[in-house]
């Protein structure tokens, strides 16, 4: 679990890079420019005293930094989910995997609890961190150690709950993105409304265009910052589901394949 940490932290840093290097330079070389050419094209027309009617193009929706910020950081809560995602296709292999030499009237004494282990104990390392493994091998060492077959049913569930709080502690970081990203919306807003009464006196002359471009970035922030929260909480929660059903099967998989098949020496 201490190697899986620092090499997690390092694959958090890198995405985080290339999040900003990808959204940056989408923003610099389409984005932005095609947001001011029609802006710059709406100013000509105006002062020449054509009517036009405005469409609304996602190039201008887009166009403010808060809105770049979000999209950062939704393509690094991406990241960082489909490493998690990732990290689960294992947790799931482990349990489509027959661990434990058991058969239909077979019967595991706490003598027979030791030459279970050995398998488990035989494997890799990072496989032996993984839930499954690591269950089944501190219900055995538990039942070997008292004999008690209760004993061996609290281990299951102790290492199953440990497993649960860690999954849900480790998303931390993404629950505080999906906080972030409405909050940084709202920062555009207070931005956009402040440029805004900035240019109220224009629009008292007339010249209501800086007012109506500030206003923009107010209500174009905020409604791109709920929308890539809500997809962010949409996803995080399926992730989550998916943890919690791992955590739940593996649970069910011990209970199967070992606990029934205990028996305790009176």
């Amino acid at each position: 679990m201490e190697n899986r940490i620092p090499r997690e932290f390092i694959y958090q840093l890198f995405s985080l890079l290339l999040a900003i290097i990808l959204v940056h330079g989408t923003y610099v070389s389409l984005i932005r420019p095609k947001a001011d050419a029609l802006i710059q094209q709406q100013i000509e027309l105006q002062s020449q005293g054509q009517t036009i009617q405005v469409q609304r193009s996602w190039y201008v929706v887009l166009k403010d930094f808060e809105q770049e910020s979000c999209f950062i950081l939704m393509l690094w809560a991406c990241a960082i989910m489909g490493f998690k995602a990732w990290q689960l296709q294992g947790e799931k292999r482990m349990l489509s995997r027959h661990w434990l030499a058991t058969e239909q009237g077979t019967t595991i004494l706490p003598a027979d609890a030791v030459n279970l282990c050995r398998p488990l104990q035989a494997l890799p390392e990072k496989q032996q961190q993984l839930l499954t493994p690591r269950t089944l091998l501190s219900a055995l060492q538990r039942f070997a150690a008292t004999g008690d077959v209760t004993a061996a049913a609290d281990a299951i569930k102790e290492q199953c709950d440990t497993e649960s709080d860690r999954l849900d502690s480790e998303l931390s970081l993404v629950r505080y993105i999906a906080w972030a990203i409405p909050s940084i919306g709202f920062i555009g807003t207070v931005r956009g409304i402040g440029e805004a009464l900035g240019q109220a006196h224009k629009a008292i002359e007339g010249d209501i265009t800086g007012v109506t471009q500030a206003l923009g970035v107010a209500f174009n922030s905020t409604f791109i910052a709920l929308l890539i929260s809500i997809f962010i909480m949409f996803i995080s929660h399926q992730l989550q589901l998916q943890q919690e059903r791992v955590v739940t099967q593996t649970k069910r998989y011990a209970d199967e394949h070992l606990l029934r098949w205990m028996k305790q020496l009176d």
